[in-house]
């Protein structure tokens, strides 16, 4: 049977749709739940088998991007999210959806980051600017079952003015790396590594981090949107014929282990 996923919908929310396509093209049955459906009880966590946190601006990125949908999470779904997280079913968050995992402390979800020191979160961008343009990504944790076995390179947009990844301390970044939790980063078209140079590195991240996991490899959180290259004719060059670097195996990889479950 085809793994149901659960696509969270909350006011300003702009890309569950494209989530949706995503995830039915991966073989997943999708259903976008608005949060109230979930709050009354109509609904529940466990009636499904994936959870997807799409991108958009939820409640108008109030008090900073995602920080409203964060408290949502922590506040009405903590014990069930914790549920869904600890029974190893996938979650994804994608740009804002990234933004609320980290902000309600799900990601990175390990005790090196506990402390009210280690401080992890996603800030303005470096250039203090909005940034709207396609990006390249190499997978890179082997951990973390959105990524694991995928050796292509992604290309696919961003579009986010607060997606610099950074930690109260460096050496943290470090514990993510030796963790297997970064998870995908930005790099050049040839594959090389971005270095933090802009545009490869949209955004300022350190490690050029594009995407992390938990410690357990079923939470993914990423800010550029592989949903939005699932269709050769999405990518910006498709007339010159380009076809590669789809975000798609992604989403069949998070698709494929929510069936085994």
């Amino acid at each position: 049977m085809k793994p149901k996923a659960l696509i969270l919908f909350a006011h300003g929310t702009n890309r569950d749709q494209d989530v949706a396509e995503a995830l039915l093209l991966a073989g997943a049955d999708p259903e976008v739940i608005p949060l109230n459906v979930l709050r009354e009880g109509q609904r529940r966590f466990g009636d499904y088998q994936m959870l997807v946190i799409p991108g958009g601006f939820s409640y108008a990125d109030a008090l900073g991007a995602g920080r409203l949908l964060a408290i949502d999470l922590q506040s009405y779904f903590a014990e069930e999210i914790q549920e869904f997280v600890a029974a190893g079913k996938p979650v994804l968050g994608i740009c804002n959806g990234f933004q609320a995992l980290v902000k309600s402390g799900i990601l990175p979800g390990n005790e090196e980051f506990a402390s009210e020191m280690a401080r992890v979160t996603l800030t303005f961008n470096a250039n203090g600017h909005f940034e709207c343009r396609w990006v390249t990504l190499r997978p890179v944790s082997q951990k973390c079952i959105w990524t694991k076995g995928l050796v292509d390179l992604i290309e696919c947009p961003v579009a986010h003015g607060e997606g610099n990844f950074q930690v109260s301390d460096p050496s943290l970044l470090s514990v993510l790396s030796n963790f297997d939790q970064v998870a995908l980063t930005y790099v050049f078209p040839d594959g090389s590594s971005a270095q933090g140079d802009y545009p490869a590195n949209p955004n300022g991240s350190g490690f050029d981090i594009a995407g992390i996991t938990n410690l357990a490899g079923n939470v993914l959180g990423l800010m550029p949107h592989p949903e939005n290259h699932i269709h050769f004719w999405q990518h910006p060059q498709w007339m010159r014929g380009v076809n590669q670097r789809s975000g798609l195996p992604l989403f069949e990889n998070g698709v494929h282990y929510a069936a085994q479950l």
